[in-house]
């Protein structure tokens, strides 16, 4: 299997403030848009889009058990921008070898901004 690219929809109750955050507090580029449904560019590969759950057959899962995980270059530079555009993060933490911050958005999903260098996992059998 060869994926090209990741997309990440969310199905919210909150669609326009969920939209708003992602428009106006993330500054996350709008690649298309509809009444319902908005996708956005997190990078060349990657997209996250906001689904209207009143228009889609898809309950909102409220954020319950979702991180959406985004490795940025400099975590104190995310964290001031973040400040910057009205959202707050939590502090700095040390998560995994890496230092991560966390925010919620409107529909309650968590995305986690980190930088550094993850540790490495393997799973060996037997």
């Amino acid at each position: 299997m060869k994926i090209k690219s990741s997309n990440t929809i969310l199905y919210c109750r909150k669609w326009e403030e969920t939209v708003a955050f992602y428009k106006n507090g993330l500054k996350l580029l709008v690649i298309s848009a509809n009444d319902w449904f908005v996708e956005f560019k997190v990078n060349e590969m990657a997209r996250i889009s906001v689904a209207n759950e009143a228009r889609t057959s898809i309950d909102s899962s409220d954020g319950k058990g979702i991180t959406i995980s985004l490795q940025v270059a400099d975590v104190e530079q995310t964290r001031r921008d973040l400040l910057d555009n009205g959202i707050t993060p939590t502090p700095i933490r040390e998560v995994w070898g890496s230092r991560a911050i966390y925010i919620h958005d409107p529909e309650g999903n968590r995305l986690e901004f980190w930088s550094g260098r993850a540790k490495v996992h393997s799973l060996k059998a037997g």
